[in-house]
């Protein structure tokens, strides 16, 4: 079967660069969209040039030139978007042009995280994310735009070697902030994985129209677990502070806007446990049991990179 030619928006970003290798190592002609303001950002610009150099070809188009978007989406069979936070609103431009150009066989769009139609109970001011996620869902269905969404839970990087720690990446060195009991199941998938998977669905019709949540058994973990599987590689043995969860609700009154919105998510994965407990209905697929042939990382291996 001839693969997909896919169009990455957003392609210099955490996970659209990851989404570009992805592509090009699953062997689809692969195109990333190019947008003019890049032109004075020179990390992003060497980015898109070592894209070109593995055979990528760039796309000149601004999310704001309706008729240049258009013209490139016409080019592909389906659509990536993994525009990120500030830029989740202009999603509605790349579904607009979508339904004009009528050729694409399936639009993913920049999701990636906690399944949105969960969070409609989400706290303020955290939940404006999957407000705005599910608004641009509500476009592309009535647009009739054929779909796949990514729910990958927790990227590794940001929750996992730094033990879900608020404010830093790193491992911590003396002590670790539990929150409640530690005990609360939430879900860790390699960034490099999450784009593999993803990959893997966009040809795939048991896909098409349905979430695809990524759960790797084995990176189905508390915070508990990661606790001790850090300080079994590290050897360090770190002090637990608990937290109480009507204390960490109390600390958010005093965030900024931005602390609030973290704050909110680290409530709803490591308290409530948002992640993990719904099973999975019609309208959904897991990823390992559709590709039981991706070898994940498991959460040891990636925390060893931070020794």
């Amino acid at each position: 079967m001839e693969k997909s030619k896919a169009l990455v928006v957003g392609g210099t970003g955490f996970i659209g660069r990851r989404l570009v290798a992805a592509s090009l190592a699953q062997g689809h002609p692969t195109f990333v969209l190019m947008r003019p303001e890049i032109g004075v950002d020179v990390d992003k610009l060497q980015t898109l040039l070592s894209f070109k150099a593995k055979g990528a070809r760039l796309v000149e188009a601004s999310l704001d030139d309706h008729a240049g978007l258009v013209a490139a989406v016409r080019q592909v069979d389906v659509v990536l978007s993994a525009l990120s936070g500030t830029h989740l609103p202009s999603q509605h431009k790349l579904v607009e042009a979508i339904k004009e150009a009528g050729n694409v066989k399936r639009f993913l769009p920049s999701e990636f995280g906690t399944d949105p139609s969960r969070m409609e109970h989400a706290l303020e001011p955290g939940r404006i994310t999957f407000d705005e996620k599910m608004e641009v869902r509500r476009a592309i269905e009535a647009a009739s735009i054929p779909h796949t969404y990514i729910s990958a839970n927790c990227f590794a990087a940001y929750f996992g070697p730094n033990l879900a720690q608020i404010g830093t990446l790193l491992p911590p060195k003396e002590k670790v902030r539990v929150y409640g009991d530690g005990n609360v199941k939430a879900i860790f998938v390699d960034e490099d994985d999450v784009a593999t998977y993803t990959m893997k669905t966009i040809d795939d019709p048991r896909a098409l129209n349905k979430t695809i949540y990524l759960r790797p058994p084995e990176n189905i973990l508390s915070q508990w677990d990661l606790i001790v599987k850090w300080e079994k590689l590290s050897g360090n043995v770190l002090e637990k502070i608990y937290i109480p969860v009507d204390e960490f609700l109390a600390s958010m009154k005093d965030m900024d806007f931005g602390g609030q919105i973290i704050m909110g998510h680290f409530y709803h994965f490591f308290y409530e446990g948002c992640l993990t407990n719904f099973d999975i209905g019609e309208d959904g697929a897991e990823a390992t049991l559709l590709y039981p042939d991706v070898e994940y990382t498991r959460m040891d291996d990636y925390m060893k990179r931070y020794l």
